[in-house]
């Protein structure tokens, strides 16, 4: 569905067409909009005539058109929040809240954005800020980040982390279906076409969200799980939420191991995955029919039977560029590929000769294509021929071509998945950022990395970002607390716009399955080994 057309203007679907009473608010209504009054209700109601206990009455003369446009609470893309209150609001008021020193707002929209949400601050107070515009509230979050800051929906974008409001949110995987459950909503102050918003017609009934993991391996200790202790095929990826509750001293290689328990939450990982529009992993061992179980060592492959798994928890790619892909030699590769298309889950990456190891694989989502490629760069003696089953070889000259090719295929959204880096760090590498910005400067408009074992740093380049390395999903490496540990990023678009970014951090229980972190809490070492790498994030 489109704009609206009002008085030959189009305006945007985010935003309410609100016929006022020439004498007062009462009445409020929206014309073909996707709020039920024009005002959320609870806020504060106007006095006086046309208003609660006036004389006015629905049958009024009509004034001028309002319109109204939905705010929303945001604060430092680096704070571990994810949703706030009207009480909350009102201890950042009064200097009591325990997250935040001042409340900080666009002076046009200061009486409007107090009064829905029903508190009062004199102009000049410690503990209320007033920004020119937008653009410098988004960049106030990121110098201060104890401030809670409220924006029109329009000004949103991937710098600042956009907050839930009472458990309900606009963004995530979890987001409101459409804007009428949205409670706050303000006059809309300003010309339409004000601020510099990333997505100016961003509406969650439109919008889409990905999620991408790092490396599965169901051989070795992950297969004995599933297998031998019965946990069954949906175990490795239903895990909840953890918290870490100390440290146990020491593996055979030196290193302090976290001792975690469960919170509850069962089936909080696999509802991310499988309620995105499109779920990423890297899929790095062979499913081969002829598979064998391998307890130790650096030899993979998966039962295909285990594949039942990946597709329950809601994955809809795979990369097969990796270094363990041709573990069971090319016909590994085949069967690999035969097996997932059997469970109709799509792949890139590695093929029967080169030109299919360089294939993109197409989604449709949110109204766009999305083309998704897969590289490695760990073992060039794996690399496809005209003739020779194998891994699509990260090049910047082949890269370019393949989004070129992907383009030219209808792409409108191109997400490049490599296999890079060094193992166990965060750091990254000067070949890793080469490649990554070769990729950015052919069009690539998404970067998501594997094969390190850490969660790693990211960076935005040229707008685009990039996630060098998520850390193992589901994998069996205990050799230190960091190998146990990644993020899920979560990712919201409009169109090909980036509005909000999350990153989930987690814990891998049972050597086998990832449970979702507090980022206030026991995930916020997560969050700090991946900022601490993150040296070129500007957010």
């Amino acid at each position: 569905m489109g704009p609206w057309v009002v008085f030959g203007r189009s305006i945007p679907r985010h935003v309410a067409i609100v016929p006022v009473l020439a004498i007062g608010l009462a009445a409020v209504f929206v014309l073909g909009g996707p709020f039920a009054t024009g005002l959320p209700s609870g806020s504060p109601q106007p006095t006086g005539p046309g208003g609660p206990g006036g004389s006015g009455g629905i049958g009024a003369s009509q004034g001028p058109t309002v319109l109204a446009v939905p705010i929303v609470p945001v604060t430092s893309f680096r704070a571990p929040w994810d949703s706030t209150d009207a009480a909350e609001v009102a201890a950042v008021v009064a200097g009591t809240s325990q997250r935040y020193d001042a409340l900080e707002v666009v002076v046009n929209q200061a009486d409007a954005v107090l009064q829905v949400l029903g508190v009062s601050a004199a102009r000049g107070s410690d503990h209320l800020v007033l920004a020119p515009d937008a653009v410098h509230l988004r960049r106030d979050m990121a110098l201060h980040r104890d401030r809670l800051g409220f924006v029109e929906l329009p000004d949103v974008d991937p710098s600042v982390r956009a907050l839930g409001w009472g458990g309900v949110s606009l963004f995530g995987v979890h987001h409101l279906a459409t804007l009428d459950g949205w409670p706050l909503i303000i006059p809309l102050a300003g010309p339409l076409d004000q601020g510099s918003a990333t997505s100016p017609t961003y509406d969650p009934a439109t919008a889409w969200t990905l999620v991408a993991a790092g490396d599965i391996m169901l051989d070795r200790r992950v297969g004995s799980t599933v297998k031998e202790r019965g946990k069954g095929v949906d175990f490795p990826f239903d895990g909840g939420t953890a918290t870490i509750t100390g440290h146990t001293c020491c593996n055979s290689l030196g290193n302090a191991l976290p001792i975690a328990r469960r919170t509850g939450n069962a089936g909080a990982v696999q509802s991310l995955l499988s309620q995105a529009s499109v779920a990423l992993a890297n899929f790095e061992n062979p499913a081969p029919n002829d598979f064998a179980y391998h307890p130790t060592g650096f030899t993979f492959s998966a039962d295909p039977a285990l594949i039942e798994g990946v597709k329950d928890a809601g994955f809809d790619w795979l990369s097969l560029a990796n270094n363990h892909i041709r573990n069971y030699g090319g016909q590994g590769i085949l069967d690999t590929i035969a097996n997932l298309d059997q469970w109709g889950i799509a792949h890139s990456g590695a093929g029967a000769n080169l030109t299919d190891a360089r294939r993109a694989s197409f989604f449709r989502v949110g109204g766009i294509t999305v083309a998704i490629l897969g590289y490695d760069t760990i073992r060039p003696d794996f690399a496809a021929t005209a003739t020779r089953a194998g891994t699509n070889e990260m090049r910047p000259a082949r890269v370019k071509a393949d989004i070129a090719a992907a383009r030219a295929a209808g792409a409108d959204f191109v997400i490049v998945f490599p296999h890079w880096g060094i193992e166990y760090t965060a750091q990254t590498t000067a070949k890793q950022r080469a490649l990554a910005h070769a990729a950015v400067d052919a069009g690539a408009d998404l970067v998501i990395g594997s094969h390190p074992h850490w969660a790693g740093g990211v960076e935005v380049y040229k707008g685009v970002p990039i996630f060098y390395c998520l850390g193992d999903f589901v994998f069996d490496i205990d050799a230190s607390e960091q190998t146990l540990e990644g993020i899920l990023p979560e990712l919201t678009f409009e169109g090909t716009h980036l509005v909000q970014v999350r990153m989930d951090p987690y814990l891998i229980l049972d050597v086998s399955q990832p449970n979702l972190l507090d980022p206030a809490g026991a995930g916020a070492v997560v969050m700090k080994q991946v900022f601490k790498a993150s040296t070129r994030l500007p957010w």
